[in-house]
C-alpha cells in the first residue's frame, strides 16, 4: 500500500486564486495525495498567496508563518509557498521567508505534486526567478492561444488526465483540460473566463505577474460548468482580471454575449454571474444579455476605481462622474433592480480636494450596492510608484476614512431602497446561532465574499442550494432581511 500523503490548501486573496487552489487539489487527487481541511492534519500545508496589495501580502506572509508555527505543533513538516505572491517575488519571498520550505511559481503547477514530494522528503527545489509574464506571450491577442505558457486554469501544457481519476475529481472539459477538485461543499463556485490584463492602468502590478490577457475557449468553460452543475452548484460566477475582453483574442469581441445563454441552459445551474467588467469597454449589446438573460444575473461589478478625470488619466483610465452615472441608468433603464458595485481609490497622488469633492458627487448619485474603499499605496513595478505630488500618509489615512464612512451609509440607504422587492435568493447556508438557527443567502445583487446579503426571518423549508423567492422586508446594514414567500403565504 501506498504512503499515506496528507495536502490542505489555504486560500488567501480573490476568487481567482479560489480557482487555481481546486485545480492545484484536482492535481494533487489525481496523484494519489490526501486532501484534508485543517493544515493542522496536513504533512504539507500550501498557502495560495495573495500579491495584489500590501495589506493582502501582508496577510499572506503571516498565513505562511502560522502554518510554519504547525510544525512543532501538529503532523505538518512542510510549508509551501504558491500563488500570486509566489510568482511575484519567488526567489526574493524564499530569501526574505526562509519559513517556506519552498515558493513555487506558476511553471510549477503542472508538476505540483512532484514538487510537493521533493519538498515533504527533505529536497530542495529552486525558488523561481520572477520575469514580466506579459512577454511570455505575443503581442498580439490572435496569436496567444497556441502559446506554450503555463496558465492556471487553462489547458495550454498541461498533460492527459489519468483514465482512473478518484471520486470528486475529474477534468473540466476535454482530455487536455486541468483537473479541478472542490475544496468546499458551497452552492456557488467561480468558473474562469480568461487570465490576466492588457490594460496598463499605472497603480497595478498584476499584468507583470498575471501576464497579457487571454480567453478560455467557450467549450472549456461550458464543460467546466457542467461539470460544476453536477456537483451539485447551482450558480456559477465568471471571474478574469477583465471579463469585458472575453473573446478578443478568439476572434469575436463581442463572445461572452453568445456564450452565457448557453450557460444558463446548463442543466441544474440556477444563476450565471458576471464578475470584473470594465466601464470602458461595457457595450450595449452586453449590457442587453445582462439585463434579459433568463438565469443571468443582471450584476454589474464595474471597476471605477475614481470619477475625477485628471485621477483618472493619472491612473490610465477612462471616464468621468457624469459618463459613469449615464452607464448605471442605461443599465437601470434596462433592469431597474440591477445590482453594482465598485472599488475606489482615494489619496492617489495628484488627487486633490476637488477631485475627492468629484467622487463624492458620483458616489451620492450612483445608488451602488457594494462600495469597497482603499487608500492609495505604492506598488512597486508600477507607473504610479515614480508620480510627483504623493499626498502625505495621514491625509491618505484621513480621506480613506471619510469616503469609507460615505460608502457605508450609502450602501445602507441603497439596502433600504429595496425594501418591498421581490428577490430570487440563492440559500447558501443553514445555521445555529444563540438566538436559534438562522439561514443566509444572497440575492441576484449580491456576490459572494464581496457584497451584503439576506437573512431569513424562518429557516422552514430552507436549505443550502434552493433558490427560493422572497421579499425584503427588512435591513441590517447592508444586508437584507427577506421572508420566504411560501411561509408568508401560509401565514395568511
Amino acid at each position: 500500500m501506498p504512503e499515506r500523503r496528507t495536502v490542505a490548501l489555504v486560500t488567501l486573496g480573490c476568487a481567482r486564486n479560489e480557482v487555481d487552489s481546486e485545480e492545484l487539489a484536482g492535481r494533487l487527487a489525481a496523484d494519489g495525495w490526501e486532501l484534508v481541511e485543517n493544515a493542522t492534519d496536513a504533512d504539507v500545508a500550501v498557502v495560495n498567496t495573495c500579491g495584489f496589495v500590501e495589506a493582502a501580502k501582508k496577510d499572506s506572509v503571516d498565513a505562511l508563518l502560522e502554518a510554519n508555527d504547525l510544525k512543532d505543533h501538529g503532523r505538518t513538516q512542510a510549508v509551501v509557498a504558491v500563488g500570486c505572491m509566489a510568482e511575484r517575488y519567488g526567489k526574493d519571498l524564499a530569501e526574505a521567508l526562509p519559513e517556506a520550505d519552498g515558493v513555487l511559481g506558476f511553471d510549477d503547477y503542472a508538476d505540483i505534486s512532484d514538487r510537493l514530494q521533493t519538498i515533504l522528503n527533505g529536497g530542495i527545489h529552486a525558488s523561481h526567478t520572477p520575469r514580466d509574464r506579459r512577454k511570455l506571450l505575443p503581442i498580439s491577442p490572435a496569436e496567444r492561444q497556441d502559446a506554450a505558457v503555463a496558465l492556471p486554469g487553462h489547458s495550454q501544457e498541461i498533460a492527459p488526465a489519468p483514465a482512473d481519476l478518484p471520486e470528486g475529481v475529474a477534468p473540466v472539459s476535454g482530455p487536455r483540460a486541468p483537473l479541478r477538485r472542490r475544496l468546499g461543499t458551497s452552492p456557488v463556485a467561480s468558473v474562469k473566463l480568461a487570465s490576466g490584463c492588457d490594460r496598463r492602468c499605472s497603480f497595478c502590478a498584476i499584468p507583470s505577474f498575471r501576464g497579457s490577457f487571454i480567453s478560455r475557449r467557450p467549450s472549456d468553460v461550458l464543460g467546466e460548468t457542467r461539470w460544476l452543475a453536477e456537483q451539485g452548484v447551482k450558480e456559477v460566477m465568471l471571474v478574469s482580471e477583465n471579463n469585458t475582453s472575453y473573446g478578443k483574442d478568439l476572434g469575436d469581441i463581442r463572445l461572452l454575449e453568445t456564450l452565457l445563454p448557453e450557460l444558463a441552459d446548463v442543466d441544474g445551474i440556477e444563476r450565471i454571474r458576471v464578475s470584473y467588467l470594465q466601464p470602458a469597454e461595457m457595450r450595449p449589446g452586453l449590457i442587453d444579455v445582462l439585463t434579459s438573460t433568463p438565469k443571468v444575473a443582471p450584476y454589474f461589478d464595474l471597476s471605477f476605481q475614481h470619477s475625477a478625470p485628471g485621477v483618472l488619466r493619472a491612473m490610465r483610465r477612462f471616464g468621468d462622474t457624469d459618463r459613469f452615472l449615464e452607464l448605471l441608468d442605461t443599465i437601470r433603464s434596462k433592469a431597474p433592480e440591477a445590482g453594482a458595485r465598485s472599488n475606489f481609490i482615494v489619496g492617489f497622488p495628484g488627487e486633490t480636494e476637488a477631485d475627492l469633492a468629484e467622487l463624492e458627487r458620483f458616489l451620492s448619485g450612483a445608488r451602488l450596492d457594494a462600495i469597497g474603499v482603499f487608500g492609495y499605496s505604492d506598488e512597486e513595478g508600477t507607473e504610479a510608484v515614480g508620480y510627483e505630488n504623493k499626498l502625505d500618509a495621514d491625509v491618505i489615512a484621513e480621506r480613506l476614512a471619510h469616503i469609507s464612512q460615505l460608502a457605508e451609509e450609502l450602501t445602507s440607504q441603497r439596502a433600504e431602497e429595496r425594501v418591498g422587492e421581490t428577490l430570487q435568493v440563492l440559500v447558501e447556508s443553514v445555521e445555529s446561532e444563540e438566538d436559534g438557527p438562522v439561514a443566509v443567502g444572497r440575492a441576484a445583487h449580491q456576490a459572494p465574499e464581496t457584497d451584503g446579503q439576506v437573512v431569513f426571518t424562518a429557516r422552514e423549508g430552507l436549505a443550502p442550494g434552493r433558490m427560493v423567492e422572497a421579499k425584503a422586508v427588512g435591513t441590517e446594514g447592508v444586508d437584507l432581511v427577506a421572508e420566504h414567500h411560501e411561509l408568508a403565504e401560509a401565514a395568511r
